[in-house]
């Protein structure tokens, strides 16, 4: 079973939301950060549905 965590050391840059979420669905996270940058900068995504992502995703082995 695949579960959505943000990772915590190999593959996060700022706070593990995008690369959490490429791993999930087993695509590139740069590709991921890119889609990222363009929605939040287009206004399509809000950079405060990314903050509050960072508080909802537990962090990558804090689960069993």
């Amino acid at each position: 079973m695949n579960r959505l965590y943000r990772t915590q050391y190999s593959d996060a840059v700022l706070a593990g939301v995008c690369g959490g979420i490429a791993r999930y669905f087993n695509m590139d996270s740069t590709l991921i950060r890119l889609i990222a940058a363009v929605l939040i900068f287009a206004g399509g995504l809000s950079l405060w549905v990314y903050i509050i992502a960072i508080f909802i995703m537990p962090k990558e082995g804090s689960m069993p």
